[in-house]
């Protein structure tokens, strides 16, 4: 059963709570992807940690999940997202993650 839809802020605290009482799941585009754009796991922890949701999420038509995207900076400068469903109340799973331009000039 797929999790109900979350606002932006709603589930960027979800994610901070996956973060640290539940679960992260890298999936296997996810880590693909990490190693391509040569990202760390902790480049992607900054950013689950600090980062923000800018956008509405989109329904997966085959899974009927709700995919968010965060976006944030890594420690070294580099802008990227990194899109993640909830499989439940405390499990995130990550799909996958690429480098962008900025939002903006504020965004830090």
């Amino acid at each position: 059963m797929a999790v109900p839809f979350r606002t932006a802020r709603e589930a960027v605290d979800l994610l901070h709570r996956c973060l640290e009482d539940g679960a992260v799941v890298y999936g296997t585009h996810f880590r693909e992807e990490l190693a391509n754009e040569r990202l760390s796991i902790g480049d992607a922890w900054a950013v689950l940690r600090r980062g923000r949701i800018y956008d509405p999420p989109e329904r997966d038509i085959k899974t009927g999940e709700w995919k968010y995207r965060v976006e944030g900076r890594v420690p070294d400068g580099t802008w990227i997202a990194i899109v993640l469903c909830f499989k439940s109340l405390e499990k995130a799973f990550l799909i996958t993650v690429f480098s962008m331009e900025p939002r903006g000039k504020g965004t830090r």
